[in-house]
């Protein structure tokens, strides 16, 4: 039976479209996070590794995490496909509690006027999945061809191209990227514990999917503030939550991100 408000009105369905071992699990933490929605979780299995067949007929592009959305009385769902558009809707809609304040209360809206928390938020929003995402996803294919079964006398060249890869991009990368995240937990507004200040909010929650899985890759010695932080995010009760759900759903204990089966 659908879910309703106290008025009897219908709440708008969503429905994620949940991928093992990927990107979607956030997105749980999020839809917990959101008011006045009929939520469902769909389970999808990986086939060789990739997202399945049936994942096209919800997208074309077939990847996860997918968020659909069937308002009442609507003939047909929205459909949604990109994490950055899928957590910008379901905020503004269902989450504003956690966008920063755009505008300090009592002024006017104007160009620069922004907070420091909302201007973070907003680079930060597309960050985590640019600049940061991107990299580590790097860093899992270089871990692939690394370990991936080779006859003996071709390892020695992977082993020695994915060495120089690491030396040459990803090694400098990873300075820049955890250097850039831990000065701004060192200097988040209000002297916050979360990236954009006292408050979680959204950029909190899509950051916890890169940061808990390239975790391995961090010198957390050298960034004490990142590494703090990162512990926050794997123990708060909404990713704590997030995990018992999908673990609740699929009857197996949860995997963060892809195991290559050799």
């Amino acid at each position: 039976m659908a879910s309703s408000t106290n008025d009897g009105s219908a709440l708008p369905k969503v429905t994620l479209h949940w991928l093992e071992q990927s990107r979607s699990q956030r997105i749980v933490w999020l839809l917990q996070e959101c008011k006045g929605i009929d939520l469902e979780i769909k389970i999808y299995k990986r086939v060789n590794m990739l997202a399945p067949p049936e994942m096209k007929k919800i997208h074309p592009l077939g990847k996860s995490p997918i968020v659909t959305i069937q308002a009442p009385g609507a003939a047909e769902p929205i459909v949604f496909a990109e994490t950055g558009a899928i957590t910008e809707y379901l905020t503004e809609y269902f989450a504003p509690h956690l966008i920063p304040e755009r505008f300090p209360k009592g002024t006017q809206p104007r160009v620069g006027g922004e907070t420091q928390s909302w201007l973070r938020y907003r680079h930060l929003m597309h960050y985590a999945e640019g600049s940061l995402m991107s990299l580590l996803v790097l860093a899992l294919v270089m871990d692939q061809i690394r370990d991936s079964p080779q006859p003996f006398f071709v390892k020695p060249i992977t082993r020695g191209i994915t060495g120089r890869m690491d030396e040459m991009f990803l090694d400098p990368n990873y300075k820049s990227q955890f250097g850039f995240l831990n000065e701004q937990l060192a200097t988040s507004p209000c002297g916050g514990k979360f990236i954009t200040g006292k408050s979680l909010t959204a950029v909190d929650i899509l950051l916890s999917y890169p940061l808990v899985f390239g975790k391995s890759k961090i010198n957390l010695a050298a960034y004490p503030k990142l590494a703090e932080y990162i512990d926050m995010l794997e123990q708060h009760p909404g990713y704590q939550q997030s995990v018992k759900k999908i673990e609740e759903l699929t009857g197996e204990p949860f995997q963060l991100h892809l195991q290559v089966k050799h």
